[in-house]
């Protein structure tokens, strides 16, 4: 083990509370003591297959669901599915031509290939010399292509899509035993995997050799067994029950409702349905924004749930009208905090983790989440519309009637307990739109997803970004990178004294996070004002204070944002331009202009202003519009010294 590897266990240790050291010492000693249960690959099996000798599957579609999928939405599902045959797939920023005949265990960005007979628990996930970029690994492993190949067979029945489906899933059955290799060193996947099993089986239910593939294989049996076996055992606890234990809990309630054969089915379902309430409960405040204060992963966990809801729904099992209720939030959280172009926030991590992929996966799916959550728990008058997916129709075939908890009766701006504002211009083409950022830094003591954005805007004007969050590019391997697109001065906030107002650990790992503390919020026709602080610079002698007021003029389409703190200081102030705007600074004056639109800045003459254009020494000027893809962009920095209880002010006019 590494010096570095041995100093980022140590700062994991102590972000551990007494109890969950407990927990891991006795999840370590059970991982070390089931070696003996690990089944390798190409090893004969040992004892009956487990379960019930009757296995059959209930949840099925209705009939005539799939004529209820709009013509535009079964034409792209599939239109993909024809190029997933013809071996192609985007898979998280890599054009994958090796679709036809995957290897499982090959890292398609470094070439390296993880040794598939390896005790999953004696398999260092994080070594990137060991098993490559685990990301890209995992992700074709979640089996998303099989379930949009699944899609459209269920739309065609054209065999040539089965007929891939089952090759490749009984290759993956068979090169994956259990507790053999990567694929079994992470319970987010096994989760995820389950649920594109269920409906897997679901969608090709008329399919003729369906159950021959399922019900009638040894093997696809053992393997729905072993995958809850494993998440019965080992979940994620203390600092890392965020989205982890939530996807484990979906995947295991999901999988004991559509294949209960076991006889510990029964018991695996109430456990993973209470085990789905308790987390989804505590990873949600009671606005309904996810904890994480990550945007794409509220999207991710709300899915989780709802899929979940409705597997445990169609089984006759429902979950409890509270968490009905928990999941309506999130849904409404999610049409209110949208640009006019149905574009959420960029916060935080996003790592574009789906649940359930049927239809194309498209680069803004806030639509199809938009879409699912219609479906399911019904739209309020204010959501913005969104066109049917054939992943909503089909979930909501699913669902029984029920009566939905009352909704806002006017779009939400503000969700105090997240620090999460958004304004946006009324009545006006195009809409300026802009959200800041007072809340926690994240999630529990490792605040995995967050970055060190306290008080940082993102401004949209008709959907473009203009004031950028610059995203997250990567999770593992590249940790300059890494650490740039988490740090202050990639995001559009005010750095003081060289200093990081969060404190970075490990790629995800934080040792010391900001707060933010909202000061104020109204909106009314004339405009909309935010203001907060931080006290993420507390520990610098002397402590600092950062607080920033914003603006939004809706009739002159004027933008203020003032930066004081209450000691003297140096500072860098950075303003990140979306990667359609061009600048042309003059002094403290600069000219925006993108395709659709121009705009001024007045930046504050008290600081030296400099653009930057993608830097690499340092990182300075970059954008990731998703994962693992990064551009270039320019920054404008302002840096210079204040002194106590000044306040520099930048204004940026949107209209002429």
């Amino acid at each position: 083990m590494s010096r570095q590897s041995v100093g980022w266990y140590v700062r994991r240790l102590r972000r551990m509370s007494p109890t969950e050291l407990v927990w891991r010492t006795r999840d370590h000693v059970r991982r070390t003591t089931w070696a003996y249960q690990q089944v390798r690959p190409g090893q004969d099996f040992k004892g009956p297959v487990p379960g019930r000798p009757e296995r059959s599957f209930a949840a099925t579609l209705p009939p005539a669901t799939a004529a209820a999928v709009p013509e535009e939405a079964g034409k792209a599902v599939i239109a993909t599915a024809d190029a997933i045959l013809a071996g192609r797939l985007e898979v998280l920023g890599i054009a994958r031509t090796d679709l036809g005949s995957p290897d499982w265990f090959r890292d398609p960005i470094t070439g390296r290939r993880s040794d598939p007979a390896q005790y999953a628990f004696r398999l260092n996930h994080r070594s990137e010399d060991l098993v490559g970029n685990v990301k890209q690994v995992w992700e074709l492993s979640r089996h998303h292509h099989l379930t949009q190949l699944a899609a459209a067979w269920y739309l065609t029945h054209d065999d040539s899509y089965a007929e891939r489906v089952a090759e490749q899933l009984r290759d993956w059955w068979a090169e994956n035993p259990f507790l053999s290799g990567i694929h079994w060193t992470s319970g987010i996947e096994v989760g995820t995997r389950l649920i594109s099993w269920t409906w897997i089986r679901r969608l090709l239910n008329d399919w003729p050799e369906v159950t021959d593939l399922f019900e009638h294989n040894e093997l696809a049996v053992r393997q729905l067994h072993w995958h809850q076996r494993y998440l019965a055992a080992f979940r994620s606890r203390g600092s890392s029950a965020n989205n982890h234990v939530i996807a484990e809990a979906a995947g295991q309630l999901v999988a004991a409702c559509a294949f209960p054969w076991f006889e510990e089915s029964a018991r695996w379902r109430r456990d993973a349905a209470a085990l789905l309430e308790q987390e989804l409960d505590a990873n949600t405040f009671p606005s309904g924004v996810n904890r994480e204060l990550a945007t794409d992963y509220h999207r991710f966990v709300s899915e989780l749930g709802l899929y979940a809801a409705v597997e445990a729904d169609a089984a006759g099992h429902p979950l409890s009208p509270q968490t009905w209720s928990l999941l309506t939030r999130t849904v409404d959280v999610a049409a209110a905090i949208v640009d006019e172009t149905l574009c959420p926030p960029r916060q935080g991590d996003d790592d574009e983790g789906q649940v359930l992929v049927l239809d194309p996966p498209d680069l803004t799916n806030w639509s199809a989440f938009l879409s699912l959550g219609a479906a399911l728990v019904g739209s309020a008058d204010w959501w913005p519309r969104t066109p049917a997916t054939a992943a909503a129709v089909l979930a909501g075939s699913l669902l029984r009637g029920r009566v939905g908890p009352d909704r806002p009766r006017e779009r939400p701006e503000y969700f105090a307990d997240a620090g999460l504002a958004i304004l946006h211009s009324r009545d006006a083409c195009p809409e300026i739109w802009c959200r800041g950022d007072t809340g926690p830094h994240g999630f529990l003591s490792i605040a995995a997803h967050a970055h060190a954005d306290a008080l940082s805007l993102e401004v949209r004007v008709g959907g473009v970004d203009i004031l950028a969050d610059p995203g997250t590019y990567s999770y593992h391997g590249e940790a300059s990178w890494r650490n740039y697109f988490r740090s202050t001065i990639g995001h559009n906030t005010l750095e003081v004294a060289g200093a990081e107002q969060s404190v970075q650990g490990g790629p995800f790992l934080w040792l010391r996070g900001a707060t933010g503390l909202a000061q104020g919020f109204s909106a009314d026709d004339e405009a909309s004002t935010w203001s907060a602080e931080h006290d993420g610079y507390q520990v610098l002698d002397p402590p600092v204070a950062h607080r920033r007021t914003v603006v939004l003029e809706h009739h002159t389409g004027v933008l203020r944002v003032e930066d004081q703190v209450d000691e003297g200081a140096a500072v860098r102030l950075a303003w990140h331009l979306g990667p359609e705007v061009t600048v042309e600074l003059d002094g403290h004056v600069g000219r925006l202009v993108w395709p659709s639109g121009t705009a001024v800045v007045e930046l504050p003459p008290e600081l030296v202003w400099s653009k930057h254009h993608g830097e690499t020494e340092p990182i300075l000027g970059w954008y990731s519009p998703r994962f693992g893809h990064r551009v270039p962009i320019t920054t404008l920095v302002g840096a210079g010294r204040l002194v106590p209880g000044s306040a520099v002010v930048s204004r940026f006019r949107f209209r002429d």
